[in-house]
């Protein structure tokens, strides 16, 4: 895997075991999602751990994957979780989320190179194809944005698990009012283990929270909310493999949903395949 260099004035020391506990800091986050809940449960180490194991789901684990843009999509995918980023005037059905990243790592100190520098906002994405993405994988405003990127993996980490505290309370006011007790007690069922919060981190980033109506195929999502609507069960150890059991069928349903012409099932090896590593099997 690329090695990260340093971010800001200090090392980016990824996996360093500080072993901190830390209930996620409330700087930016009420400006980016104001129904955040309590803390999280989760070290520093561990959450660094978890956006590891993301950037390794989602860019193999490699610094040029950080700026991408995945061929039959019009958005670019940048960072550890690949972060979507519109071009001037596109607004599709998924959740915009790089500006929310970059106004948090802003907020935390990090120095936005000139392309991110914008009047009270980020500015959209200045490539306007996949096509003109790929030319300028060599100019100066790529190289600053992927220099970017690197300086702010430990802050990207700690903005995915931001995203998943504010998660909850977006998916109960969303749920049906009989299923939103369970759908809180699995949610936490999974936070009470290292590898539930794994779970929990990497697909609300992977598929998101499952609330936009924009986010549905023949009325059915495919978010976090539909799979813990999806499980039953009572066992915290055992809570993991029952999201993963669930999560396929909430994917397969998506792409049997999708329009023809998205031609999602060239995907859904590589989902389910993302989805095994929640169980290990």
């Amino acid at each position: 895997m690329d090695k990260c260099r340093p971010s800001r004035k200090q090392l980016c020391h990824l996996f360093d075991g500080t072993g901190l506990a830390f209930a996620m800091v409330a700087t930016g986050l009420i400006a980016l999602w104001p129904n955040t809940v309590t803390g999280i449960a989760i070290s520093h180490s561990d959450a660094l751990k978890v956006g590891k194991r993301v950037w390794q789901n989602e860019c193999g684990g490699t610094i040029s994957g950080l700026t991408s843009w995945n061929q039959g999509e019009d958005f670019a995918s940048l960072g550890i979780g690949h972060f979507i980023w519109y071009p001037k005037g596109r607004q599709g059905p998924f959740e915009e989320s790089f500006p929310k990243l970059v106004s948090f790592v802003s907020s935390r100190g990090a120095k936005l190179p000139k392309l991110l520098l914008g009047v009270g906002r980020v500015p959209p994405c200045p490539w306007n194809s996949r096509a003109e993405f790929l030319k300028a994988q060599n100019t100066v405003e790529m190289n600053q944005l992927r220099r970017f990127l690197v300086d702010t993996i430990d802050l990207q980490a700690e903005f995915l698990v931001a995203r998943l505290e504010a998660a909850l309370p977006k998916m109960l006011a969303e749920a049906a009012s009989t299923d939103r007790t369970n759908v809180q007690k699995q949610f936490e069922r999974l936070t009470k283990t290292p590898q539930g919060c794994y779970v929990l981190i990497d697909y609300v980033n992977f598929k998101g929270e499952g609330v936009l109506q924009t986010e549905r195929y023949q009325g059915q999502g495919w978010g976090l909310l539909q799979v813990l609507e999806a499980m039953q069960g009572n066992s915290d150890s055992g809570a993991p493999d029952e999201f993963a059991r669930a999560a396929k069928v909430v994917l397969t349903r998506r792409v049997q949903n999708a329009p023809p012409d998205r031609h999602e099932s060239r995907w859904l090896t590589g989902w389910l395949r993302r989805v095994n590593s929640y169980s290990g099997g």
